[in-house]
């Protein structure tokens, strides 16, 4: 019985050193920018629409100077077509919104877990973004090419225009044929700075 519970405690202690190697200091995400584009299957101007998405908070987790991951969580609600006016847009926007789409009321918030930055041979990006994006509640891992800044705590992104499947989240028309006429992929662009700060993670 002493035994066990030496195991236990030691297992306790190790749990708590390597929830503390996590990231001892934090750099939040102060300046963000975040596009989308979605189009028809006859790809013209008059087919496709653009418009913007906020991101609710977004952090950077350090381990001493060292890049652990980052945690960025975007508020659905805040959707909006930025193409259109008036009725059009409003209506837009609500069917975006709606249970047919991103559903917001049931799915606020979608998140994206960072979890690696990997150096590019590239001249155009010097990075590849790795890391698992959730919309309605379906996690997928996605990478995509970025310009990234790393001094000390102070972060930079800008991404490349990359794509995801809706098809993927469950963002379509059910037995419609309005759906057949949606490209099924949908591009996402973004930009985001933190700022420099050096606290101690609460342990």
């Amino acid at each position: 019985m002493k035994r066990l519970l030496l195991f236990v405690l030691m297992c306790a202690c190790m749990s708590s050193v390597f929830a503390q190697k996590k990231g001892d200091k934090v750099s939040k995400v102060v300046t963000s920018e975040i596009k989308w584009w979605g189009h028809k299957v006859v790809k013209t101007k008059a087919t496709s629409h653009y418009g913007t998405i906020k991101l609710k908070s977004g952090k950077f987790n350090f381990d001493k100077t060292v890049l652990v991951d980052g945690e960025f969580v975007i508020d659905m609600r805040s959707l909006m077509v930025a193409d259109l006016s008036g009725d059009d847009q409003v209506k837009l926007t609500n069917d975006l919104k709606g249970p047919t789409f991103f559903d917001v009321k049931k799915f606020p918030t979608a998140t994206f877990h960072l979890k690696r930055i990997i150096p590019l041979a590239n001249e155009e990006y010097n990075s590849t973004i790795v890391g698992d994006i959730t919309i309605k509640g379906v996690r997928k891992t996605i990478s995509f090419p970025a310009n990234a800044h790393i001094t000390q705590f102070t972060v930079e992104i800008e991404s490349s225009k990359f794509s995801l499947n809706r098809r993927d989240f469950k963002v379509f028309y059910q037995s419609s044929m309005k759906d057949y006429f949606i490209k099924d992929e949908m591009e996402i662009q973004f930009k985001l700075s933190t700022e420099k700060v050096d606290n101690e993670r609460p342990r």
